[in-house]
């Protein structure tokens, strides 16, 4: 699953496949098994499932008050099913259960991007700047930055911050914002606060339109 989701995988349709078959073979042998559920809920975000998915994290945190990763994974369901404000909670309630995680960057990325769609410029750019820090090489991190700062004026900030993560990765080398519009974001009133925000900010930044 994780090789699936972090795109490293040679073979992403059956190790997702593969995936699902492990993790139903894992819950009827043991239902109450946490990490399964929490599987099982990345499983479903793999088919853009997010309001199946939610349920699922919800359920591994109900057998595992301390499953970290659970936490983060229900408030990216809150960015795309809501309601958005629950998300920063969730990402809270992660860093100060585990304020060592290596990989804490992507929770500071979730919250930046609650301030984001709420149009709090600033606080976005604060987190997105924490989880830059955190993760450099991640280059969703500095398009989202490259956003925020086109939001704020900041063109030239923006511009580099694109040309980051075109640099970093070919999904932005040669994304549009046609090409990112067709992916998934979320039920009809979460995906219009993408349009005014995240999309907006691209544009400014210097994103074509095709």
């Amino acid at each position: 699953m994780a090789r699936t989701l972090e795109g490293i995988s040679s073979s992403p349709a059956a190790d997702l496949a593969r995936a699902e078959e492990l993790v139903s073979r894992a819950l009827a042998a043991n239902p109450r098994f946490a990490y399964a559920h929490q599987v099982e809920g990345r499983v479903l975000q793999a088919h853009d499932r997010y309001d199946e998915a939610a349920p699922e994290f919800e359920t591994t945190l109900a057998l595992n008050h301390n499953a970290v990763w659970a936490l983060s994974y229900l408030a990216q369901c809150k960015l795309l099913i809501g309601p958005i404000e629950e998300a920063i909670p969730l990402e809270q309630q992660a860093i100060r259960l585990s304020p060592r995680e290596p990989r804490i960057g992507w929770w500071y990325w979730v919250i930046g991007n609650v301030h984001l769609l709420q149009s709090h410029t600033d606080e976005a750019i604060g987190w997105y700047e924490r989880a830059r820090s955190s993760i450099p090489a991640a280059p969703v991190l500095h398009s989202r930055l490259a956003s925020a700062y086109g939001l704020k004026g900041e063109i030239e900030r923006a511009a580099a911050e694109l040309a980051e993560a075109r640099r970093l990765s070919p999904v932005y080398r040669n994304a549009s914002l046609t090409r990112l519009r067709a992916g998934y974001w979320g039920v009809p009133e979460i995906r219009a606060l993408y349009e005014t925000t995240l999309f907006l900010g691209w544009r400014k930044a210097g994103m074509p339109e095709e």
